[in-house]
């Protein structure tokens, strides 16, 4: 146990804009992506829609409007995603040194596809500090809000769901984090959040703790 950390055994980090700063960048593929299929949704529409969640619930809510999208629609986002990740993808500022100073088990769980997982930590120089231990939505039958890729996360660590502690920066990672009976930490210092208030909405999501910086990562409060 991290003597900073009492009463946790696990640390589950989640991976867009909480180790990585994507989720702006992501937001904007997808915009684009609905926009070619005749979906129409602005980037900040998709980040208030979408934020941490699959891609099946993007496939899933095409559905539901009546504008099921084509075959090719998961190939070519990902296809820009990863096109837009080469260009402008960079780790979350101070997310490696905390990493490094972390003793105790930790892993990702992430609403993205393992090969994206892999690519984004690759990609940003993290990878060396998680190895295999990768969680994806693609593992179990429902992604975020829902408590299921925690909770497989926690087992697959050999962890008890409420000595664990998760890191998240969205609502609905959050609400999955509390419903598996984990603690949450709200982290609102990736760039999407860039003129946002956002501490508002993971408390009321039931956060049990917000920071903006990985710098305050191991202050208390």
């Amino acid at each position: 146990m991290e003597f900073r950390l009492p009463g946790t055994d696990l640390i589950i980090f989640d991976c867009d804009g909480v180790l990585v700063d994507s989720e702006e960048l992501s937001c904007r593929c997808l915009s684009d992506a609905l926009g070619r299929v005749g979906v129409a949704m602005s980037t900040e529409q998709v980040h208030e829609r979408f934020l941490g969640r699959s891609v099946a619930a993007v496939v899933a809510y095409c559905l539901d409007e009546g504008r099921p999208v084509p075959d090719t629609f998961l190939t070519d986002l990902a296809v820009q995603v990863r096109e837009t990740f080469r260009a402008q993808l960079k780790p979350i500022p101070g997310v490696a040194a905390v990493l490094t100073e972390l003793h105790l088990p930790h892993c990702v769980a992430s609403s993205s596809d393992l090969e994206r997982v892999k690519f984004s930590l690759q990609f940003t120089g993290l990878a060396s500090h998680f190895g295999p231990r990768l969680y994806s939505s693609q593992m179990v039958a429902r992604g975020k809000p829902a408590p299921d890729l925690f909770l497989h996360a926690a087992g697959a660590m050999g962890c008890e769901p409420q000595r664990t502690l998760v890191i998240e920066d969205s609502v609905s990672g959050v609400m999955a984090a509390k419903a598996a009976g984990m603690k949450a930490w709200g982290f609102v210092g990736g760039g999407h959040y860039r003129g946002r208030q956002a501490d508002g909405l993971l408390r009321d999501a039931g956060a049990d703790r917000i920071f903006a910086s990985m710098a305050d990562f191991w202050t208390e409060g």
